[in-house]
């Protein structure tokens, strides 16, 4: 890890030692959290894909190169393909569930940086999203041990298997090489894009934490 990648990754520490501190976070780790948070979760994750999905897409419509096109053409479909499956595996009718305050506000966040800024800008947007979730993922499924018996051993597995891990590197490796040929007033948005992202990863678990609705 090096380039804009470390130093985006430094510049958040505080904000992963935050989300390693969420209770939902520690509920995930044993096994103890309710399963109706985990449904909320997962209701609202799967909101949350359909436009990440859309901002992948973007992502393709903007890369320059044939290979990274490809990347998030096919990150896009799996957003949507691979992940609905996980979710109607735990929620029965996901059309049941609106999308809460910090969901709207994380994937409209996503879509007008797809819309108003640049590539640089918009694949550092997106990589938290993969590197958050499979850090935290990682670390998760070494400390629950036994997935088997673990009443969320699938989406952990989800988060911590290889694929997602080299989906993970790839992003990085697209970030750290467009950030390198940006001038530093670019390089200054990627960050805050990023810094922005990565909040919001922890607002997206704190509210499922809470269940949040909105307040009228």
């Amino acid at each position: 890890m090096s380039g804009f990648s470390a130093a985006a990754w430094q510049a958040t520490a505080d904000i992963r030692a935050a989300i390693d501190a969420l209770p939902f976070v520690s509920g995930l780790r044993d096994g103890s959290l309710s399963r109706e948070r985990f449904t909320y979760y997962l209701a609202q994750d799967a909101h949350y894909l359909c436009d990440y999905a859309r901002t992948l897409a973007a992502a393709a419509a903007k890369a320059d190169l044939t290979d990274e096109i490809a990347f998030f053409a096919q990150s896009a479909r799996t957003a949507i393909v691979v992940e609905r499956m996980l979710h109607e595996t735990h929620v029965s009718d996901i059309s049941a569930w609106g999308p809460s305050p910090t969901c709207i506000g994380y994937t409209s966040y996503l879509l007008a940086i797809a819309h108003t800024q640049g590539y640089p800008e918009l694949v550092a947007a997106i990589l938290p999203c993969f590197w958050i979730y499979q850090d935290v993922g990682s670390r998760l499924l070494a400390a629950a041990g036994d997935m088997t018996s673990h009443p969320y051993g699938d989406w952990i597995a989800t988060y911590a298997d290889k694929e997602f891990a080299a989906a993970t590197d790839q992003a990085r490796r697209i970030t750290d090489r467009v950030a390198a040929m940006a001038d530093p007033a670019t390089v200054e948005r990627m960050h805050t894009a990023f810094l922005t992202a990565s909040r919001y990863e922890w607002m997206f678990w704190d509210a499922a934490w809470r269940q949040e609705a909105w307040p009228i």
